[in-house]
């Protein structure tokens, strides 16, 4: 069986393969498809963007397609960035792309002192069949704080500011192994792995 990772972005496409494993399913990536139109993500909340993006990939391609939305919520920004995290820097014509989105947070939370820049990161993932239909969703978090410049070279997006207190290191200083066993996106991976272990059993990669 195959299923599309619907993402054009290498890190998670990275973390897709290293926690999902390739045993059972042959999975494939947005890469191998460079001239797709991107689907518009219009959905108010991670999950429905997730939804939208693996229906427009599983029926435009005919195929089972996997994606996640995901993002950071700032308690002292009500939320924000959240489902605009990876277009906060470009909405708000500060630039666009990772170094300008964390400029810019930094740049919003400059006078909120450490004990209020809580946050978390968040990941809905999302599985359809070809005919668009949602499958299966799985949903988890990671509490932490916003330091006040970035640390860390082995992460994307905005791990270089979200620091694990209980760690006293930043997402992007974590070693692959420990960031999927925390992050947001590996406990929701570890879940989606088990639904689709029940929902498939016996299957096997084509």
């Amino acid at each position: 069986m195959k299923i599309l990772i619907a993402t054009a972005n290498a890190g998670k496409v990275r973390e897709f393969r290293q926690m999902l494993g390739d045993e059972r399913f042959a999975w494939s990536d947005l890469s191998q498809h460079p001239n797709l139109p991107p689907v518009e993500e219009t959905g108010k909340t991670f999950r429905a963007n997730a939804c939208l993006k693996a229906s427009y990939y599983a029926t435009i391609l005919n195929t089972w397609a996997m994606a996640d939305d995901s993002g950071l919520e700032v308690d002292a920004l009500n939320g924000s960035p959240g489902v605009l995290s990876a277009r906060w820097a470009q909405i708000n014509n500060a630039g666009k792309g990772d170094v300008d989105n964390n400029s810019l947070l930094l740049k919003q939370l400059e006078n909120v002192p450490d004990e209020k820049r809580t946050a978390r990161f968040v990941c809905v993932l999302a599985l359809s069949d070809e005919q668009g239909r949602i499958v299966l969703t799985a949903k988890d978090t990671v509490e932490g704080r916003i330091i006040r410049e970035p640390r860390g070279s082995n992460g994307f997006g905005y791990d270089p500011l979200f620091l694990i207190g209980h760690l006293g290191k930043t997402t992007a200083e974590l070693e692959p192994k420990t960031k999927h066993q925390i992050s947001h996106r590996g406990k929701a991976l570890r879940q989606m792995k088990e639904l689709i272990r029940a929902e498939f059993r016996g299957q096997r990669a084509e």
